[in-house]
């Protein structure tokens, strides 16, 4: 069996099928969290009904919505102190499904993550004790540590705090644009010519990002062995007054550590520029063309 602590690089496409083939078992799971979180935007769309209804038809005397018109008893639509009790109610009611939903997301996002992580670690380890004696012997027991204890919970932010919102992302910009274009086939065309330019940005900074974080698990990772091998060997580096050498070992490679997180940032700085101005440009131009066309009226 190959190590999976060797330095091979995977590609993405790679990764990810990976990535899937460790979280099969949790598929149900995945799913229902995804369910869960679709659940939020039409929950978030229903809080300012209340107000609405209280403005529009308490207030004033516009009829309540169609959809509740068939669902609230006309004894409640047809008196003042009735429909301020509805409107009350209503609150009340859209702010329990809320937290519902809110509740029930956060306990299954962290039992699944949780699952995963210790399943992964599991995995991990009965895989460590396989690998030979002069495996150890060459890269250490604390590499083989660090990622045991480190980097098995990135499966968790990957497939749970990473896969599940993208897809969410990405039904509900789908919804959007679908929407859009019954409103304005060429505004929507305008909205989703960034595309291109956004793919191609994300896929530049990728590469560099990915190296640059490989490094920066490999800094870490030689710091703690610094540690590791000090205090195992404390008695040892005390008899020969080697303090401040494991000092200034641990010192070089922090700070190498905290260079590369220092680059990192600013790559991902610059990719979030990069992004954020493509952004503005695509909401200019959509701007820019919806006011023509409600200037032109073929747009309210």
């Amino acid at each position: 069996m190959r190590s999976t602590m060797n330095k091979r690089k995977y590609s993405n496409f790679e990764l990810y099928r990976r990535l899937l083939l460790e979280v099969r078992p949790y598929y149900t799971h995945i799913g229902a969290i995804l369910l869960i979180t679709l659940l939020a935007p039409p929950l978030a769309l229903l809080i300012p009904l209340p107000l609405k209804i209280a403005v529009d038809s308490v207030i004033g005397s516009r009829p309540i919505p169609a959809f509740l018109d068939q669902l609230v008893p006309e004894a409640v639509t047809g008196s003042p102190n009735g429909m301020v009790m509805f409107v009350v109610a209503l609150t009340i009611l859209v702010a329990l499904l809320g937290g519902l939903q809110r509740v029930a997301s956060n306990w299954l996002r962290t039992y699944t993550g949780e699952k995963l992580t210790l399943t992964f670690r599991n995995k991990l380890f009965r895989h460590v004790q396989r690998l030979s004696v002069s495996y150890h012997d060459t890269r250490g027991t604390t590499d083989s540590t660090y990622r045991i204890q480190y980097d098995a919970p990135a499966i968790q932010w990957i497939a749970v705090d990473g896969l599940i919102p993208f897809v969410a992302a990405g039904m509900t910009v789908a919804g959007m644009i679908y929407i859009i274009s019954l409103l304005d086939l060429q505004l929507a065309l305008v909205a989703i010519a960034v595309t291109p330019v956004l793919y191609l940005g994300a896929r530049t900074f990728n590469s560099r990002l990915r190296n640059q974080w490989g490094d920066i698990m490999h800094l870490e990772s030689s710091a703690f062995s610094v540690v590791q091998e000090a205090l195992s060997a404390l008695r040892v580096v005390k008899a020969f007054g080697q303090e401040e050498r494991e000092q200034a070992r641990f010192v070089r490679h922090s700070n190498e550590g905290f260079s590369a997180r220092v680059r990192a940032a600013w790559s991902e700085g610059a990719f979030d520029l990069v992004i954020g101005t493509t952004t503005a440009a695509g909401t200019a131009a959509v701007l820019f063309l919806g006011l023509q066309h409600v200037q032109s009226g073929s747009l309210t």
